[in-house]
């Protein structure tokens, strides 16, 4: 089984998002609404449409969840900034 690591942002607030899950188009529409979600989330109260800006495939779980602690951290942040905004 393979797993996603990837940051979207809100087109409509430019808040940016980064998670990690196994299916990683499924989840993308259940952020954008197009497929029912069981609780509400971060990103269905933040408006979207959200778009990818960035993905990245491990093949464990703990890779994918070690990859999201670090792309939340200040360090992390940055470099998705910096991948937004070509600088």
């Amino acid at each position: 089984m393979k797993f996603w690591t990837y940051a979207i942002k809100s087109k409509s607030t430019g808040k940016i998002y980064i998670g990690h899950t196994s299916n990683f188009k499924l989840r993308l529409k259940r952020h954008n609404k197009i497929l029912p979600i069981k609780k509400k989330s971060y990103t269905y109260k933040n408006k979207g449409p959200w778009k990818l800006v960035y993905k990245e495939k491990f093949k464990t779980r703990k890779e994918a969840i070690k990859r999201e602690k670090e792309l939340k951290s200040f360090k992390g942040r940055e470099f998705i900034r910096k991948l937004i905004t070509g600088r």
